[in-house]
């Protein structure tokens, strides 16, 4: 899947009785907001080494939600604002909540609300007196891509709150996406100090290192072992049990292993039935599994239930495979479109675009600078990936080579990267470390794109 960058959280439930409670529970919420941000922001699971996927997850079933109590709660939050502005408990409880809904639908104006609440909630309170409201407020920051600050605010919120772990869980998840690794992992330690045992929030971080590192096995142990803690909770988590149930799916497809992804990402539609990635993510093992009717079907459901770039460049590439290609470029030319529409799907979406516009040698030279400008402040592995293949696009090989070393710096096992760095060593003229990372690539995850892939596999077979 191309990098979502969207961000995709985790949700708590959020109705507080009283301003101590509310803070708490929102901070739980924020935390999986985060968390499920981490795969979207960064690229996405990607594992290590192309073995079967073999841990051990406790079956599937429906978790009902109670969603007419959530819109109640919301519409009786409004209404108390509407009376008292002021009222910075309410706004903080409120930008949870839309936050809540954020993860659930992956719908944009949540996030505008979300920000529109937790700043009043803090213009009414300040921030040493309201920790909650700035932790909505780094929760937002977070899902806008706005890392900087978020990691800035972050730091803050831990002077506030010296003794607990989620303003440093908070700061970790920004370091992440700012490519700052080594304080990331200090920030989660401090958290799971903190906290004094094993909590999901921390499991879920703890996966999100091993991904970066390459090493699959703990992968798939830390998401299994926060799937159980999230089902071992009074009232489990709907979207936190089925997005832990896709990260497993994902984390299985990154290494090939096409039916255990495929009964993971059907888990979680058990779980939460049309949730969104899911559907998506199976729409990718129909095709992995060469089943292009399936994979259509699948996409064109997605796209209904959320227009997303991501999903919608992916249709465009199945209609291409299957023929479609009037089809295909009304999508493509849709991707733009959506990227475009706010400033804010602008910051959304920049290196999705670049990405986009790379793959199908299209407006090179905007991809360049997207990718370019995004790395002057971002500088995760995925990050110098965009910046590596938008710059071997550009002409700028020399910038590629040292863009895809910084991309391959910490041993992330991830085929697309494999197949970026075989393409920009095969116009570099270094034959040998071409054939190597197409191999490499290919070996690892054979389907790891609709359309590179048979590139990777056509170049591999005539080397």
């Amino acid at each position: 899947m191309m990098r979502l960058e969207i961000f995709h959280f985790r949700a708590r439930s959020l109705s507080f009785a009283i301003m101590q409670k509310s803070k708490m529970k929102f901070v739980y919420f924020v935390l999986l907001v985060c968390a499920g941000l981490l795969a979207n922001a960064c690229g996405g699971v990607q594992s290590a080494t192309n073995e079967p996927s073999s841990v051990s997850v406790p079956p599937a079933a429906k978790i009902s939600a109670d969603e007419n109590s959530i819109e109640k709660t919301v519409r009786f939050l409004e209404n108390k604002i509407k009376n008292d502005p002021e009222d910075s408990s309410a706004n903080g409880k409120l930008a949870g909540l839309y936050l809540q809904k954020l993860r659930e639908t992956g719908n944009a104006q949540y996030l505008e609300l979300a920000f529109r609440a937790a700043r009043a909630s803090l213009d009414s309170v300040p921030e040493v007196r309201n920790a909650g409201g700035l932790a909505a407020l780094v929760g937002a920051e977070f899902a806008a891509h706005e890392f900087t600050n978020a990691r800035d605010h972050a730091i803050r919120l831990a002077e506030l709150e010296p003794g607990k772990s989620y303003p440093q869980t908070m700061l970790g998840d920004a370091l992440v996406e700012l490519g700052e690794y080594e304080r990331a992992e200090i920030a989660y330690k401090k958290a799971v100090a903190r906290d004094g045992g094993l909590t999901y929030n921390g499991e879920i971080r703890l996966a999100r290192l091993a991904q970066l590192k390459g090493d699959n096995s703990a992968v798939q142990k830390h998401y299994a072992t926060a799937l159980t803690l999230a089902l071992n909770q009074p009232a489990p988590p709907r979207e936190t049990v089925a997005w832990l149930r896709w990260q497993l799916g994902e984390t299985a497809f990154s290494v090939g292993d096409y039916e255990t992804a495929e009964k993971h990402f059907r888990d979680a539609l058990v779980t939460f039935p049309d949730y969104y990635r899911a559907v998506a993510s199976t729409g990718k093992t129909r095709h992995a599994n060469n089943d292009l009717p399936g994979a259509i079907e699948h996409y064109e459901k997605v796209v209904r239930l959320l227009p997303d770039p991501q999903f919608i460049a992916a249709l465009g590439d199945l209609y291409k495979l299957a023929g479609r290609e009037t089809d295909a470029q009304k999508q493509y030319e849709l991707v733009e479109q959506i990227g475009r529409l706010s400033e804010l799907n602008g910051a959304l979406y920049n290196r999705q675009l670049a990405l986009f516009y790379a793959d199908h040698d299209i407006k090179i030279d905007e991809a360049y600078r997207l990718a370019a400008k995004e790395y002057e402040t971002r500088k995760d592995i995925y990050g110098a990936d965009a910046l590596a293949w938008t710059a071997l696009k550009a002409g700028k090989l020399t910038e590629a080579q040292a863009a895809i070393k910084d991309a391959l710096r910490l041993g992330t096992q991830d085929a697309k990267i494999f197949y970026h760095a075989a393409m920009i060593a095969r116009a570099s003229g270094d034959e040998t470390a071409a054939r190597d990372y197409l191999q490499r690539a290919i070996k690892l995850n054979p389907q790891f794109d609709p359309l590179h892939s048979a590139i990777a596999q056509d170049i591999a077979r005539n080397q």
